[in-house]
């Protein structure tokens, strides 16, 4: 009669992890959805608490963006976005009942949370290690969300409830290995010390700004120029492509643009190198170092611009 009573108990689901899993994917949707809005340009600030401009410098390197052209931005924010969204979707699918039969699907949907949470704490330790010794800049949103991956992962081991620990690090160990494997490549075809020209030319040179110019705009660039306000950029970056492309290419010419891509034609390395600067674009306003693509209005903002704003 014990041994029956026991059983009964181990094959009860429990209902704290799904909980505690759900709130997990809720916190990480609103920290990785804010920062793809950020992105986006429809927050046009985020606070991060910390280091002065880490997030900036974290979100605006070359690892922060997935995929990037002339029409489509997708920040990797955004997959982060999606796998939070995922997990919290099975978690509450898993704890309405809805699922019929109930066992087997919802043994199915545990491993799917699982082998998800596995692959995204696999992927977020490669981040994390990129964050502190490639960019060498601290993002608090990044860390909050590798913090909330393993949290996940861990506690989908204690929801799930497997018979036998075989097939989970089996399972996990493959998932692990294999998004491991995929980051390291995209980390190494992404890393600007061994970046491809994208230029398409033999110099080392940023691509053609193909937007115009409004006055208005070539105005607030002489301004920022008169006033010694730089612009730090590297000519492999999409984020000082998309920065000068808000300028226009008229304006873009009054502008100070500093290259510091050490391979970059005439190239100003050293100076970069002296004044700390580790994302691009970075904007210097009165000494202090403003890293990301700003939005015309919020730049004329930072350095109280009293012209025209229609941009």
């Amino acid at each position: 009669m014990a041994l029956k009573t026991l059983n009964r108990r181990n094959k009860k689901d429990l209902k704290w992890p799904k909980i505690i899993i759900a709130i997990l994917s809720t916190i990480g949707i609103v920290d990785t959805g804010s920062i793809t809005l950020k992105n986006w340009g429809l927050f046009t600030s985020l606070s991060c608490p910390g280091i002065q401009n880490g997030c900036e410098t974290v979100l605006n390197s070359p690892w922060g963006t997935l995929f990037e052209n002339n029409q489509v931005n997708i920040p990797l924010s955004l997959a982060g976005f999606i796998t939070y969204l995922s997990i919290l979707v099975i978690t509450i699918i898993l704890s309405l009942n809805l699922i019929s039969p109930k066992e087997k699907l919802n043994k199915f949907l545990w491993w799917l949370v699982f082998l998800i949470s596995c692959a995204s704490s696999t992927f977020s330790f490669l981040l994390i290690n990129i964050m502190f010794f490639k960019i060498q800049a601290y993002c608090f949103f990044c860390i909050l969300s590798a913090i909330l991956s393993f949290s996940i992962f861990i506690i989908s081991m204690i929801g799930a409830k497997f018979e036998s620990r075989e097939p989970m690090i089996f399972r996990g160990f493959i998932v692990a290995i294999s998004v491991l494997l995929g980051g390291l490549i995209w980390s190494t075809n992404v890393d600007p010390s061994i970046a491809i020209d994208v230029a398409g030319t033999t110099e080392n040179v940023s691509p053609t700004i193909t937007t115009s110019s409004s006055p208005q705009k070539v105005k607030f660039a002489k301004f920022l120029s008169e006033n010694n306000i730089v612009m730090y950029s590297a000519y492999w970056c999409p984020h000082c492509h998309d920065q000068k492309q808000l300028f226009g290419k008229e304006a873009v010419k009054e502008l100070k643009v500093v290259e510091c891509a050490k391979d970059g034609k005439e190239n100003k390395y050293e100076l970069c190198q002296t004044k700390g600067i580790s994302g691009f674009p970075s904007w210097e306003i009165n000494g202090e170092i403003i890293s990301g693509t700003l939005d015309l209005n919020d730049l004329a903002s930072k350095t109280d611009y009293q012209g025209d704003l229609n941009f």
